[in-house]
């Protein structure tokens, strides 16, 4: 067998490994099955890959997430290596076309959805391939006490029934000892060897301010660390608002989030990989993946929902080892914000079973038919149409996807389709007298073929590209020229697609997960419960926090967090020299206390002590626009 380092200086270009990787490797080299813990940053693809590449055959590799299956895969493709992904909205024939190609066509990785196992297909071409190790990605997922349980992974220990004599790996990057033990349990583990690498990161200094005013802070914290950045925010609307409002403070900055088409997200990505933006506002659809080492500063301005996620998100930051921040926000509306959005809304079993039944009437699908059946769907339709409310609907919506009687894909889809109803002379003759439809007919009829033929979909984003216009001048053209009966034109704006996964039974399939629906209820509100503890103690380091949490119980106080920064011991500066420096920068011209904050090298906190007190001295006033002046005498 050729030594693993060889692989990764061929494929990674590395001639070293992180902490822990070559002990898994070899434990699965040796043929052991193998639990690995690497908190975010640790490389945990590297240790199922790598041994996969050594050893003859196939990995079959488990994810939940299909972005990251993509993502793995072109990764993987990158390189050379013969991967493929089983995602949905593949059909039955091109499944078997490529189930084939992994028995007889010298793949190296398949990776599929636990749901994927269900199909007797699936399962009968496993048994006939030559598989050299089970991967199970994201292994939390297995446990009921883990972040974002499926009950369908425990469909992967199916796989030992297949494959018998295979190892497994199972791999997550956040999990605590109760879950660590379920997970070994789940998939049937003898005597495995275990890998922990400490959740210690001694150059991640995590900050919890109160702060009313988070903009000012997030513009103070970004231009004292002016390496890339990323802030995280609750929805989408807050990825354009804040990034405008940094630019705007000459911060360069994009955003990200998941209704941003394909090609948007790539460019805007791309602009903050190569640091052409120093910051890039996301909500958490962002960070699955994506390996950029030095990220100095990571802002969440809402609280977290758990501190499984949080511990991820924040990680991103230092992956250089070097000194970084994870800084959250928080102001006193920010506890009931949270709870509201997150306890408020969990479902009931019983509204559970409404939705499920309004969702099969919305798609008119009747008792004991609809499996595998895939509709486009409009969430905002749906919500207005049966009254609800959206958050609870959304999180209703979210359980029977992770309960797997639904697939949900929320990939935001603008549909265009197209065809041209006119001869080709008759479009020219057409275009004679409106030139400025031009360029879109004519980009339109040398991307597409078939166009005459038939309803073709085409890519909007593509064609506005090509024909150098705006997606919104694309589409007004569209519609006069179907106006004008030159085509047919059908645009569909979707939120999402569902798919059904089993015929519809109504409450009798609600009934099987109510207990499901009813312990994660229980479990997010101790997470929820977690997070808020994390963020009021204010006694207890913050890393310290976060250590216990997930189980480690030796550390020292880091040293650098928010709450060791606050008990040293500073000298106490002398009020005369705050209050000389103050009338030096006052002399100037009238300053807001933002701009001192700026301008003054004391804390806050001394600056308004000291301005409160030259106001009770008559030395300063306040103007009729909230900023300090002098009181000349």
């Amino acid at each position: 067998m050729e030594h693993p380092i060889n692989i990764l200086e061929r494929y990674w270009k590395h001639t070293s490994f992180r902490p822990l990787q070559e002990d898994i490797i070899n434990a699965v080299l040796d043929g052991e099955d193998t639990f690995a813990l690497l908190p975010t940053g640790g490389g945990k693809s590297v240790c199922f890959q790598i041994p996969a590449l050594v050893k003859e055959g196939i990995c079959i590799v488990v994810s939940p997430l299909v972005a990251l299956m993509k993502d793995q895969v072109n990764a993987l493709q990158n390189k050379g290596i013969k991967a493929m992904a089983l995602t949905s909205g593949i059909s039955r024939q091109q499944i078997d076309t490529m189930l084939d190609n992994c028995i007889y066509g010298n793949y190296k990785f398949l990776y599929l959805s636990p749901e994927r196992l269900q199909q007797e297909l699936v399962q009968d071409r496993i048994k006939q391939m030559h598989v050299n190790l089970i991967a199970v990605d994201e292994a939390h997922c297995i446990s009921q006490w883990g972040n974002d349980f499926r009950p369908s992974y425990k469909n992967i220990t199916l796989l030992r029934q297949l494959q018998p004599t295979v190892n497994v790996i199972a791999l997550t990057a956040s999990a605590t000892p109760e879950v660590v033990e379920d997970i070994i349990k789940e998939l049937d583990f003898i005597a495995p060897k275990i890998f922990k690498q400490s959740f210690f990161r001694p150059n991640i200094a995590y900050m919890v301010f109160d702060e009313e005013d988070k903009y000012f802070r997030i513009e103070a914290i970004l231009n004292k660390n002016k390496q890339a950045s990323i802030i995280y925010v609750r929805n989408r609307r807050l990825t354009l608002e804040i990034s405008h409002y940094l630019e705007q403070k000459n911060i360069s900055s994009t955003f990200y989030h998941g209704g941003l088409n394909t090609t948007l997200k790539d460019k805007h990505l791309q602009d903050w990989i190569t640091n052409k933006k120093q910051v890039i506002v996301a909500t958490n659809a962002f960070g699955m993946g994506i390996d950029k080492p030095d990220v100095k500063t990571v802002i969440h301005i809402n609280l977290p929902d758990s501190i499984e996620s949080y511990f991820q998100e924040a990680g991103r930051a230092g992956r250089d080892e070097t000194k970084a921040y994870a800084v959250i926000l928080k102001n006193k509306n920010d506890e009931a914000f949270l709870k509201k959005q997150f306890l408020e809304v969990l479902p009931t079993v019983d509204f559970v079973k409404v939705v499920y039944r309004k969702l099969s009437n919305y798609f008119q699908i009747s008792y004991g038919e609809g499996a595998d059946s895939q509709f486009d769907f409009n969430f905002n339709d749906f919500c207005k149409t049966y009254k609800f409310n959206t958050l609870t609907t959304f999180n209703a919506i979210q359980t029977l996807d992770r309960t797997s009687v639904i697939t949900l894909n929320q990939q935001f889809n603008k549909r265009v389709v197209v065809q041209f109803i006119i001869s080709n002379s008759a479009i020219f003759n057409y275009l004679d007298s409106h030139a400025d439809f031009a360029i879109v007919v004519k980009t339109i009829l040398r991307t597409y073929g078939g166009v005459f033929e038939h309803e073709t979909k085409i890519n909007s984003s593509l064609v506005a590209e090509k024909a150098s216009v705006k997606e919104s001048k694309l589409v007004a053209v569209l519609e006069q020229l179907a106006k004008d009966e030159v085509i047919a034109l059908n645009i569909n704006k979707t939120d999402a697609q569902i798919t059904f996964i089993e015929p519809r039974e109504d409450d009798k399939t609600i009934n099987r997960i109510a207990s499901v629906i009813e312990q994660q209820n229980a479990l997010k509100q101790k997470q929820v419960q977690s997070v808020l503890d994390y963020v009021n103690n204010n006694d207890l380091c913050k890393s310290i926090q976060l250590l216990h949490y997930f189980g480690e119980k030796e550390y020292k106080d880091c040293g650098i967090c928010s709450v060791c920064i606050s008990s040293k011991t500073k000298p106490k500066t002398d009020l005369k020299t705050i209050k000389n420096t103050l009338i030096k920068a006052l002399e100037n011209g009238d300053l807001s206390s933002k701009t001192l904050f700026k301008c003054v090298a004391f804390t806050e906190k001394e600056i308004n002590a000291t301005l409160k007190l030259m106001l009770e001295d008559d030395i300063i006033v306040i103007t009729k626009t909230n900023t300090y002046k002098l009181k000349h005498t």
